[in-house]
């Protein structure tokens, strides 16, 4: 076995390797760029090295880079982890060339699955059935057109050497396939540096159900059960679940062999994923192969037990597969849940930010969690934004969902915005409980997912107000916070009334709390209505009685601003004063941007006339664009970034103004 390897990658990903590596007696390098100075993966490590700045072709993509510390180090093998380099051909050659193994797969097979059309033409030959569509390498835009024509709308561009959801676009019609293509092609240069496309008829209700397979050097090969990534948005997966609701054993045995056979083909070695569509009829499709380790890769770990990093390092150091087929054994249920910084209400766009707050459940036997941060860490622009991904495991699929219920639950943010109360939600919706899943399940249960609250606003700012009146107890003991509520307060005493009232802002609404203090409790008056309240803060718990009804919250309060923990969900609040006065981000005749990221394109120039709905300024944040469009008819006034410079989330992008009808004349 290795006694020392690198870890090419940041985040969970890294830590992950570095702690199945530790386990095996294995001395872990780790690798990071200028952002990553304090983060986790480098503190885990035994040892780190400076790649470069923040950006990833500047730091986590510089091969050569990689390389030279490997050597240097005196490592002897290099695990690439997730994107990055892990699917990169030359990477894989690069550290065979230099006397290091490459813990994946060799560089042909790399190669053979990188490229979406040759993969499809070797599924083809071993008579895996394909969704009809285009793979050639002619890819004159109106050659590809013509073949989507073929295929028939709705049709789905992706990119040839994409993963990941990135350079995929669904063109629903034909008037919408010039500037589709555009954007995909775009994205999937920026991505990996290789804007070929291919098409593909796009299916309406899909399962996306995928075979882990492991191949060692010996010619041995087995597939370790499915999962099921069917939940998505924006083309990645958001929730997976092992093994996959009502698949029956023949299909299972009918993927898994042709997953294998598949591999086999292209003499694959090491872990890798082949992905189907699975249709409503039982029917399959190859989709892709992706030549490494997969982020949801847990969830198989905690159905079968074994630890796929440990069969990666075995594998890699040319030893034989640690099991055979018929000793893989299926227990239980699980599901992960992957925890982005990003706002599911505004179209899913990533944040950033640092993380004042993180507290996350206990694990154990049925609970795990796999993270790259801890508390104080920042969410930056440069990478993807997942902060952690949340694993779950019971005997059965209905007792594994009300763990993740509970462990959601459990799992609290603050300083960042996150999709919690989302997936929240997500797990706990009928339609998931009863299986009903495809690819457009998000889209098909909105009025379930989104903007959904299960704590009313009066009963919400109650909670508030309590967790303000018993912060300013502790604030009391010791010196004053000047943000709290109460430092203003020149009239304020522990057992007297006062009639100062607090002024909370909720979504920049403002709303008026008038207390007033007892004995042996306090009571609120909201909107013209009285609620009696007894409370008691611990630390970050808020028990509390309103009228009688016994609830308990948590809380994290930071310079005056407070998130509050319920069942899922996250209350946020301000307490008002001048400072927090919302300053005018915009009118009609401005645009703002939603989220912090760069310029990749301007579209439009001064002067110009544009139409409701007309792309005006693409963005990019976590190599995820984001298309700006015009809010009505109008005429562009002025442009405040050109293209490649870095935007603050909220920044006025462009002024227009309004095209104004013309008035009819009266003869």
């Amino acid at each position: 076995m290795f006694n020392k390897i690198l870890i090419a990658n940041r985040g969970e990903i890294a830590c992950r390797v570095i702690e199945t590596a530790h386990k095996m007696g294995v001395r872990c390098v780790a690798v990071y760029s200028e952002a990553d100075v304090n983060a986790r993966h480098v503190a885990m490590a035994d040892e780190a090295f400076l790649l470069g700045p923040a950006p990833s072709n500047q730091s986590y993509l510089r091969h050569e880079k990689i390389i030279e510390i490997a050597l240097a180090s005196g490592a002897q093998a290099i695990h690439p982890g997730y994107g990055f380099l892990s699917e990169n051909t030359e990477f894989a050659e690069a550290c065979a060339e230099n006397g290091l193994v490459f813990i994946g797969p060799p560089a042909s097979a790399i190669a053979a699955m990188g490229s979406k059309s040759a993969a499809k033409a070797i599924m083809e030959k071993a008579q895996v059935p394909l969704v009809p569509g285009y793979h050639g390498d002619d890819q004159n835009p109106e050659l590809l057109k013509e073949e989507a024509i073929r295929c028939g709308f709705p049709v789905l561009l992706k990119a040839i050497a994409g993963g990941g959801g990135k350079g995929m676009r669904v063109v629903n019609e034909l008037a919408e396939f010039d500037e589709a293509l555009a954007a995909a092609q775009r994205e999937s240069s920026n991505a990996f540096g290789n804007p070929d496309m291919l098409i593909e008829r796009y299916l309406t209700q899909p399962r996306h159900v995928e075979i882990q397979v492991f191949c060692d050097s010996h010619g041995n090969g087995v597939y370790l059960a499915e999962r099921d990534c069917s939940v998505q948005r924006r083309h990645q997966k958001v929730i997976e679940e092992a093994p996959a609701p009502g698949l029956s054993d023949a299909t299972r045995k009918a993927m898994g062999e042709a997953a294998v056979k598949a591999a086999q083909a292209i003499d694959y070695v090491g872990a890798g994923t082949v992905e189907f569509l699975y249709d409503v009829d039982g029917s399959f499709f190859f989709m892709e192969m992706n030549t490494r380790l997969q982020v949801e890769h847990p969830v198989t770990e905690m159905i079968t037990g074994q630890d796929l990093v440990e069969w990666q390092l075995r594998i890699a150091n040319g030893e034989v597969l640690p099991l055979s087929q018929d000793q893989i054994q299926i227990t239980g249920h699980a599901l992960e849940a992957r925890i982005y910084a990003e706002d599911p209400d505004n179209d899913f766009l990533p944040a950033t930010g640092k993380l004042h707050y993180l507290k996350t459940p206990a694990t154990n036997s049925h609970v795990r969690v796999d993270t790259g941060v801890l508390e104080g860490d920042e969410v930056s622009i440069h990478y993807d934004p997942m902060i952690a991904k949340l694993i779950v495991w019971d005997q059965d699929r209905s007792k594994a969902i009300n763990r993740m219920v509970q462990a959601l639950e459990q799992y609290r943010i603050s300083g960042v915005t996150s999709n919690i109360r989302f997936l929240h939600a997500l797990v706990d919706a009928k339609p998931f409980r009863d299986a009903e899943l495809d690819t457009g399940f998000i889209e098909k249960h909105e009025n379930l997912l989104f903007n959904t609250s299960g704590l009313e606003l009066d009963k919400a700012l109650v909670l508030a107000a309590g967790f303000y009146l018993q912060q300013a107890k502790v604030v009391k003991k010791s010196n004053q916070d000047k943000h709290s509520p109460f430092s203003q307060f020149k009239n304020w005493r522990m057992n007297k009334q006062y009639q100062k009232p607090l002024v909370l802002v909720v979504d920049d609404a403002k709303h008026t709390l008038e207390i007033q203090h007892f004995d042996e409790y306090d009571e609120v008056r909201v909107d013209g209505r009285s609620y009696q309240l007894q409370s008691h803060l611990s630390h970050d718990k808020l028990d509390a009685i309103i009228d009688g009804h016994c609830l308990s919250v948590h809380g994290a309060l930071k310079e005056g601003v407070l998130d509050l923990f319920y069942q899922g969900e996250k209350f946020n609040c301000h307490q008002y004063t001048a400072e927090f006065e919302q300053g005018d981000h915009g009118s009609d005749n401005s645009l703002t941007a939603p989220m912090n990221g760069s310029m990749v394109s301007v579209m439009v120039s001064q002067g110009d006339k544009v139409s409701e709905g007309q792309t005006l300024v693409i963005m990019e944040a976590m190599k995820m664009e984001h298309a700006i469009k015009a809010p009505h008819d109008g005429i562009i006034d002025a442009i405040y970034f050109d293209e490649g410079e870095l935007v603050s989330d909220g920044a006025e992008l462009l002024a227009m103004s309004a095209i104004e009808a013309p008035q009819e004349s009266v003869s």
